[in-house]
This record gives structure tokens, sequence and C-alpha cells, in this order.
């Protein structure tokens, strides 16, 4: 059974970083293409970046580019999501996911597994 599990999430100021990570388990993820997404209260969930494992191939938004950086863990099955300047407009729970196909669109995809979400709150 796939497991992921957020951690990293917390309250921080305007300006600050925050590095999110995502521990899966219950499978080998050689194939498969692991995301990260948000959802702020009242608002749907959000892209926010993803991985393909078996070539680290990333991709992001055009609008958190730059601030945002989707990479592979040093632990084994782990993938971080390294968020700067944060603003207060990032605040949301940030959930990890993963996808069973390698192939497509990193984004426009279907996620088959989900964590419970870590919460980012960025004060002003």
């Amino acid at each position: 059974q796939v497991q992921l599990v957020e951690s990293g999430g917390g309250l921080v100021q305007a300006g600050d970083s925050l590095r999110l990570s995502c521990a899966a388990s219950g499978r080998t993820f050689n194939s498969y293409v692991m995301g990260w997404f948000r959802q702020a209260p009242g608002k749907e969930r959000e892209f926010v970046a993803a991985l393909r494992w078996s070539d680290g191939h990333t991709h992001s938004p055009d609008s958190l580019q730059g601030r945002f950086t989707i990479s592979r863990g040093n632990a084994k099955n782990t993938i971080n999501l390294q968020m700067n300047s944060l603003r207060p407009e990032d605040s949301a729970v940030y959930y990890c996911a993963a996808s069973k196909s390698p192939f497509g669109n990193l984004e426009f995809r279907v996620y088959d597994y989900w964590g419970q979400g870590t919460q980012v709150i960025v004060s002003s």
C-alpha cells in the first residue's frame, strides 16, 4: 500500500524560506511522477510542481518558477519542495501526490495517491 507522508510545514513570515518533504513508501517509485499541490481555504487545489523519478525531469507553473523548486531528497523515496521568498498568498495545505505513469504531461494527469497534507502559513 502506497503511503505518502508530508513534513516541514509551519508558520513563517513573508520573505522566509521553507522546505517541505514527502516520504513515500509501499512501492518502487522508479517509474512514478511525484507532485506537490496546495489548497487554500475556499480555493481550488492548485498544482505546484512535479518530478519524474526516472530522469529527474521537473515542471512547475511559470508563476512559481524561481521561488519553488522540487527535487529528490537525500533519503530514499523522498522528494522535497524548497519554497523561497514566501508570500502570504502561499499559505495553504500542501499535499504530496504520486502518479503511476511516467509518460505524458507532469501537471495534467491523474495522481493516484495522496498524502494527508502539511499546513503552511505565511504571515505578513
